[in-house]
């Protein structure tokens, strides 16, 4: 941009006037104009008035040709050259473009500010006002969400280093009445990063408390399970038949207490039953049905009600037991026909055909890209303040064969 005060006999729109079209030639906004580009590869880099004034801000400031001819001629930056004829215009070629490199755009970045505290309504012009007198900028950028609405920030490229630290040390910088944030764009991004990690930290710390909170309600659910079932539990063992099973156990029980569930298995000489209510009265109705000598298979049997921590420990082993049961289950729901588990359809591929969509990350969004890397998308004009400003390669037809510009 041309810098305030190019020439003194400068009026304040021929001022505007050459910020603006030095801004379309710029070492900003050319590199990655398609439009342009396509243009300046016509005629030696001369771009006709007629084209330029079809360029949304300029259009807005003025049509004329002499008044953007006599800014042109007025300023001191070199940068833009007209014909003799003035009724064209190109950048100079003694102003050939930066090669975009690691170093350029580094150096790029270490003079570029971030700004916060703009109203969402703010318009580029408002901020270009605000920054009149406050150093030369080269280039802003308003960061806008991902429906394009002003997010209240930007990014400014001053001309050096020292203007930008120059600036960014003024004490308590306001907007109207809002205090503004002010950071280089460096330290700006080390700053988010620093906060997501410390996000990341902190969601892993809420995320292990409630790993551990759920834990400890499902630990304290058992032990009131377990609370609940004392005095349910009756321990039976002795010299048993090899034959003896559960069904022997129900037979037992069946008119004298429910029985949810046996830890036994054939053949062996102890085992544990689990009552929906209390094993010490299905045992006495049991035994006094029997004449007080209940017994499996004609074999004596010693019963004992479990209590204290020997109930419990026996009741997380049945516990243990069911759910156990319960995943096999529900592995065997899963499998289908011919004796095939789940894994049978998992294994067939299946192929997306839909649309493939890509979900820009919020910094890629807010601009950590400088515009330096090259040319922009042929789909669309890089702006200045990313709206469209600018004219689109597409072009409507006039009457004198020329594309009417947005």
């Amino acid at each position: 941009m041309a810098e305030n005060g190019d020439s003194e006999n400068m009026s304040d729109l021929e001022r505007k006037v050459c910020q603006q079209i030095e801004y379309y030639f710029g070492d900003h906004n050319l590199p990655r104009d398609k439009f342009l580009q396509e243009k300046i590869k016509l005629d030696e880099g001369w771009i006709p008035l007629e084209i330029i004034i079809k360029f949304n801000r300029l259009n807005r400031l003025t049509k004329d040709f002499d008044t953007i001819v006599g800014a042109l001629r007025k300023s001191k930056t070199g940068l833009m050259e007209v014909s003799e004829d003035n009724t064209k215009i190109r950048r100079s070629p003694n102003k050939p473009l930066p090669e975009v490199t690691e170093q350029y755009k580094n150096a790029v970045k270490s003079r570029s500010v971030y700004i916060k505290g703009f109203p969402l309504d703010a318009t580029l012009d408002d901020i270009k006002e605000w920054l009149d007198n406050k150093g030369k900028v080269e280039n802003i950028q308003m960061r806008r969400t991902l429906q394009k609405a002003f997010k209240g920030s930007i990014f400014a490229v001053f001309d050096t280093v020292e203007s930008a630290k120059q600036f960014v040390e003024i004490p308590t910088q306001k907007y109207k009445d809002t205090e503004l944030i002010v950071l280089f764009k460096d330290d700006y991004f080390a700053k988010k990063n620093e906060e997501k990690k410390r996000n990341r930290l902190e969601a892993k710390a809420k995320a292990k408390q409630e790993k551990e909170e759920k834990q400890k309600q499902a630990e304290d659910a058992e032990m009131k399970s377990l609370e609940e079932k004392q005095g349910c539990l009756l321990k039976f063992f002795g010299d048993l038949e090899d034959q003896t099973s559960r069904e022997d156990l129900h037979a037992v029980f069946s008119d004298h207490g429910e029985i949810k569930w046996i830890d036994f298995v054939r053949g062996a000489k102890e085992g544990i039953i689990l009552f929906k209510s209390s094993a010490k009265e299905a045992l006495s109705k049991a035994q006094e049905a029997n004449n007080g000598n209940l017994q499996l298979r004609a074999k004596d049997v010693t019963w004992e009600v479990l209590e204290g921590d020997t109930a419990k420990e026996a009741l997380k082993k049945i516990m243990e037991g069911q759910q156990e049961l319960l995943n096999k289950k529900k592995g065997r729901g899963r499998k289908g026909k011919g004796g095939k588990g789940a894994r049978g359809t998992q294994d067939k591929k299946v192929k997306f055909l839909g649309k493939k969509t890509k979900f820009d990350s919020e910094d890629e969004e807010e601009g950590e890209d400088d515009g330096m890397t090259g040319p922009a998308s042929p789909k669309k004009r890089p702006l200045e303040d990313t709206e469209q400003e600018e004219p689109a390669p597409k072009q409507l037809k006039t009457e004198n064969g020329a594309g009417d510009q947005e």
